[in-house]
């Protein structure tokens, strides 16, 4: 079976994973919602999840400027030097989700 893109992933396989892990550190599924709504303008809670990472991207209502002062390694790669913007935007939505994992107060987490 052909490695399947992680842009073409839909959102509704990955997003319970994004859940998993801060639940695991005893954070919620609303704030895991307001840092993805923070990064790009939807309400998770009316958002169709059945659609790839590239139409969620593609598609956001509202894609955070600040979202330029997310920095720092996921998955030990450093976040501000990647050079695809689809991907980039992928692995803030991973940082923040890290961020909120570790503890780091929200208000902090929503720079």
């Amino acid at each position: 079976m052909p490695r399947q893109s992680v842009f073409d992933m839909k959102v509704s396989k990955a997003y319970p994973l994004l859940v998993a892990k801060a639940e695991r550190k005893g954070r919620t599924k609303a704030e895991v919602d307001e840092v993805t709504a923070w990064l790009t303008g939807y309400d998770m809670e009316k958002t169709d999840l059945d659609v790839s990472y590239r139409d969620f991207f593609d598609n956001a209502p509202g894609y955070n400027p600040r979202a330029e002062l997310i920095t720092g390694k996921v998955c030990g790669v450093q976040v501000e030097t990647i050079e695809d913007p689809l991907m980039k935007q992928i692995r803030q939505l991973d940082k923040l989700v890290d961020e909120l994992a570790r503890g780091k107060p929200m208000e902090r987490i929503l720079r």
